[in-house]
């Protein structure tokens, strides 16, 4: 597993790209400081961080005016902890990366695993989607099955001791144990599996399929980090002459809003380039700071002019997948499949402080009607439950097949599909999908 420090349980990333910011400056007459031995402050120790973060905070956070007027940056351990006991009742999303963590997943795009994302239901391991050339790929686990044994001893076992996670091993390149799985259709297999570095493509699959008499492009987009450009592109290279678009976000936590507005910009093209993306609007020490963002491509080369984009969400789309929605809706129409989302109309702009990359909200994000403010998510225009039944673009994907229907009908339809009831007890709901399933939580998940 990626190793996510505990302190990082409510976070997600929408970072403004290019903003690397570098910390200095002063501190605030109602706090009190501590040091290193002697009354000296050691530059970068962790007294001099909580200090150089606290005054971060007090002018750049969102939410400054609910940080305590006297904090004694003592009374805690680290940053971590300081973030911790001073964010905003409102802040489910602000959190701190240190600078390797933060080169591993958002420059390198990798980290050491088998390679697979999952989520667990009732004390079940299943896997939501498996990474390019992956161990867990070579092995042959796809999306849909089920996590069964891990050495010989049954998962729900392990789950119920508190040991899943620790046999699933290190983040140890050739630690290798035997993993047991089951098939939807229940076939069960074994392998020995052994970590190794994990490329985390962000495109997960791409199809093209007819609906009726319109071609309809489908691709499963599950993060916004440096390689999505690239990503996207190979994926719309693909959709020459589609009359239709689905943009499956079901479980991306978010990441760069660059990529938010390329994925879409290359989705309605004309329809859309020269408006207004989305205006960042900062707290009221910095209205200096507010600025518009247009749709562009940037990296983005081909574009399909699309006047209806179809999108495919649940609890666990936030940050930079909303936003595609909220950008896309005053200009084109916006079907969304699914759940409501997570409900993260804020965003960061990462800063350095000592070894530490901090993600604290800055800003909040409104589209060109000036509609924000979405911290209950954004509703779903077709309420589906994601339901595993297996790899993507099953014909039996509930989602899937939900859009499938309104291409065709124009409206909402029950879905059924042909699936057993275990399958059926076993779908995931907005009310069983953490509030907080934003992109530090979908890392927690990877392995």
């Amino acid at each position: 597993m990626y190793s996510i420090p505990k302190k990082l349980s409510r976070v997600t990333v929408t970072a403004l790209a290019g903003a690397i910011l570098v910390s200095c400056g002063g501190g605030s007459s109602g706090d009190t400081s501590n040091s290193d031995g002697g009354g000296t402050i050691v530059a970068c120790s962790v007294a001099d961080e909580k200090q150089r973060f606290l005054n971060y905070m007090r002018d750049n956070y969102f939410w400054y005016r609910d940080i305590p007027t006297n904090v004694n940056i003592a009374a805690y351990s680290d940053t971590y902890a300081l973030l911790d006991g001073i964010r905003s009742s409102q802040d489910r999303f602000s959190f701190l990366l240190t600078e390797q963590e933060y080169q591993q997943r958002y420059v390198n795009a990798e980290f050491i695993g088998f390679g697979f994302g999952s989520r667990v239901e009732n004390q079940r391991v299943f896997i939501n989607y498996v990474f390019d050339d992956s161990p867990a790929q070579e092995a042959g686990i796809r999306r849909g099955d089920e996590l069964i044994s891990i050495n010989g001893v049954a998962v729900t076992t392990l789950i119920q001791q508190g040991s899943y996670n620790s046999a699933l091993g290190p983040s140890t390149v050739g630690f290798s144990v035997e993993l047991g799985w089951r098939k939807p259709n229940s076939e069960t297999f074994t392998a020995l599996v052994s970590k190794d570095f994990v490329e985390t493509n962000t495109v997960l699959a791409t199809d093209i399929f007819t609906v009726n008499d319109k071609q309809v492009g489908y691709f499963v987009l599950n993060s916004f980090i440096n390689r999505t450009g690239a990503d996207l592109n190979s994926a719309y290279n693909q959709f020459t002459g589609v009359n239709e678009l689905i943009i499956d976000v079901r479980y991306n936590g978010g990441g760069l809003i660059r990529y938010a507005n390329q994925a879409a910009t290359q989705a309605a093209g004309n329809n859309v380039i020269g408006n207004v993306f989305t205006r960042y609007i900062y707290n009221d020490k910095n209205t200096a700071s507010n600025q518009t963002e247009l749709f562009q491509l940037y990296e983005g080369i081909r574009q399909l002019n699309l006047d209806r984009v179809y999108v495919l969400t649940t609890a666990a789309s936030c940050s930079s997948s909303e936003l595609i929605i909220n950008a896309l809706k005053p200009f084109v129409d916006v079907v969304v499949i699914g759940g409501r989302t997570c409900g993260k109309p804020v965003g960061q702009s990462p800063r350095s402080i000592c070894d530490k990359r901090t993600f604290v909200v800055n800003f909040e994000t409104v589209n060109a009607d000036f509609e924000g403010r979405y911290f209950n998510g954004i509703p779903a225009t077709c309420e589906v439950a994601d339901v595993l039944v297996g790899d993507w673009g099953d014909d039996n994907d509930p989602l899937l097949l939900a859009a499938r229907n309104h291409i065709t009908t124009g409206s909402c339809q029950t879905v059924g599909t042909q699936q057993d009831s275990d399958t059926i007890q076993r779908h995931t709901s907005d009310d069983t999908l953490p509030r907080r399933a934003t992109i530090v939580e979908q890392w927690r998940q990877e392995f």
